[in-house]
């Protein structure tokens, strides 16, 4: 049987899979790519109209409260630690040996000039449980067969976004696109992975980017190139002091 003839069956008649839990099948692709915690060396290339430059990271983890990156290149960059503690963002900048702490009114401004904002890093909210999860179709994404979900916040939520959609992959759950509108409905950005491949055993999208859909010519591009999971970093890791030592 073909892919697109497979394709094409499922969408006529949804199998028990299709049917499953749409919180948990969001759940399963949250959990695949991030783990409890997870070690990774990622290059993000920004992307303007009139420029585009790359910057190197490591970026350390432990979901979902901390995280930790240390940029490697380009030189001038060299050593810059943005340390996220929960909902707080510090960044350590070694040119003028300070730690600076976020201000509430800067979370929503971009990160090392890229699509990503201080307030995407933290993160604070969970598709998983701040979210109400409908599968909305089964559709063909880029040749994988997908639940397409709806994730619309709870009343209660704190959360940045009026409603997302997700294509997650009935082969391994694998996220493969988010769209995120705001509260009025409207498109601001896709999130869209490709190149599924095998990492500490793990089949995830090693290929990302992020385009604002208002603002032609820009995009973000990760590229993930190592990830170990459940690795053995604690708390006491993601601490200001580690900052000036990490490496």
């Amino acid at each position: 049987m073909t892919i697109r003839l497979a394709i094409a069956l499922a969408l006529l008649f949804p199998s028990a899979a299709a049917a499953q839990d749409a919180r948990e099948i969001v759940r399963k692709a949250n959990d695949l790519m991030r783990g409890k915690s997870t070690v990774s060396e990622i290059s993000m290339t920004i992307v303007k109209p009139e420029w585009s430059r790359t910057i190197t990271m490591k970026v350390w983890a432990l979901e979902p409260d901390y995280s930790l990156v240390y940029v490697t290149e380009p030189a001038r960059d060299r050593g810059s630690v943005t340390l996220r503690r929960k909902n707080e963002v510090w960044n350590w900048l070694p040119s003028v040996q300070r730690i600076i702490k976020i201000p509430p009114s800067m979370m929503l401004q971009s990160w090392m000039g890229s699509d990503f904002t201080n307030d995407d890093l933290v993160r604070e909210s969970s598709i998983v449980d701040d979210y109400t999860q409908t599968v909305v179709a089964n559709e063909d994404f880029e040749g994988s067969l997908c639940w397409k979900i709806q994730l619309v916040p709870k009343p209660d939520a704190s959360v940045v976004w009026g409603k997302l959609l997700m294509w997650v992959s009935h082969d391994g759950y694998v996220e493969l696109r988010t769209d995120y509108f705001d509260e009025d409905g409207t498109l601001v950005k896709t999130f869209v992975g490709r190149d599924i491949r095998e990492f500490d055993g793990r089949r995830i999208a090693a290929h990302w980017e992020m385009t604002p859909v208002r603002e032609q010519g820009k995009r973000t591009i990760l590229e993930y190139h190592t990830i170990r999971f459940n690795t053995t970093y604690d708390q006491s890791f993601f601490s200001e002091q580690n900052m000036k030592r990490v490496r």
